[in-house]
């Protein structure tokens, strides 16, 4: 068991090695910026990671603070489902109302690799693998209908 000190810092220690791992990254390496996540140009809708000791998820979150902004944005991707879920070899997971431990309420759209723990450093290869290819097909699948998106939206 880790102290609360020893847990934070292998999770710095995580996202560090997953940088690195993202360098030799193909499709990732002569980018400037390595992923979109926060700056997807759609006001309300970011693009995540997150890992626990349960899980990894690849997501995209709305987090308008208006709810009936949120659904709006919901209901207008749930439209382009077919395109967001393109080349995944499972359906996504939409989830209109998820709740985050400091109680904001956001939807997601996600897909997750089920048992694992980023505490068990011999699991963080198959995590990376996860992520990085998850998010490239998410992001790639996500930029390709933004125009549309922005013009439905803003």
């Amino acid at each position: 068991m880790y102290s609360k000190e020893q847990a934070k810092l292998l999770r710095k220690e995580f996202w560090i090695v997953f940088a690195r791992r993202c360098e030799i990254v193909p499709e990732l390496r002569h980018k400037k910026k390595k992923w979109v996540l926060y700056d997807t140009g759609l006001s309300g809708i970011d693009l995540k990671f997150e890992v626990s000791r349960t899980e990894a998820l690849v997501m995209i979150e709305i987090n308008s603070r208006l709810e009936s902004r949120r659904l709006e944005i919901f209901e207008t991707l749930l439209k382009y489902r077919k395109f967001l879920e393109e080349g995944f070899p499972a359906p996504l997971e939409w989830d209109i109302c998820f709740v985050r431990e400091s109680g904001q309420e956001v939807c997601r759209i996600y897909t997750l690799l089920p048992n694992v723990d980023f505490h068990r450093q011999n699991q963080w290869p198959d995590i990376f693998n996860f992520m990085i290819g998850n998010m490239l097909l998410l992001e790639n699948n996500l930029m390709e209908i933004k125009d549309v998106l922005d013009a439905e939206l803003y």
